[in-house]
């Protein structure tokens, strides 16, 4: 029996609500150049301590879920939608993929569709945005085929490996999603 709670649930993944056991598995992803380099992370060194806090924090409010494979009922990822606000049906959503080995197998795609569906069907909103790094080409074009669009650029803000990286801002309405 596993431990996480489907929530939200696709075809090969589902949303589950996070654990506070599984902050040894985030620290070791968040110390991960392959995994922060386009988060906006790559600098940043994380102890189990900062992130046992960090993941308190994020299990215990607004809607922040735990990324898992089904079948295996094994956790992958990390995926939110982030400042909500209501009054205005807007928010953000952000998400990776732990494992380079569960990169590049469709997983992210579904996990925005998931994360869209909910925000437009439960949740109300009308206008769901997110940044994204211009070095990300693959999760770029993955949000492009979820029906994301570029909304705005802001240009060589992001600085990593010796190179510059345009931040880039994607939205998606609800009247824009086929059903």
């Amino acid at each position: 029996m596993s431990k996480y709670i489907p929530k939200i649930v696709g075809e090969k993944v589902y949303l589950s609500p996070m654990f506070l056991d599984d902050a040894e598995q985030y620290t070791r992803w968040l110390n991960d150049f392959e995994v922060t380099r386009y988060l906006g992370q790559a600098a940043n060194c994380y102890s189990l301590e900062s992130e046992r806090k960090a993941l308190e924090k994020l299990a215990s409010e607004g809607h922040n879920f735990a990324v898992v494979l089904k079948g295996e009922e094994r956790l992958i990822g990390n995926a939110s939608l982030m400042n909500v606000q209501h009054i205005h049906q807007s928010a953000e959503i952000g998400l990776f993929i732990g494992e380079a080995g569960d990169r590049g197998k469709g997983y992210g795609r579904e996990v925005v569709k998931l994360l869209v569906d909910y925000g437009f069907k439960y949740l109300n909103l009308n206008n769901i945005m997110l940044k994204v790094f211009s070095g990300n080409t693959a999760a770029i074009s993955a949000y492009r085929k979820c029906g994301f669009k570029e909304i705005g650029r802001r240009t060589r803000c992001y600085f990593v490996e010796n190179r510059w990286h345009d931040e880039i801002y994607m939205e998606i309405l609800r009247d824009e999603v086929s059903e």
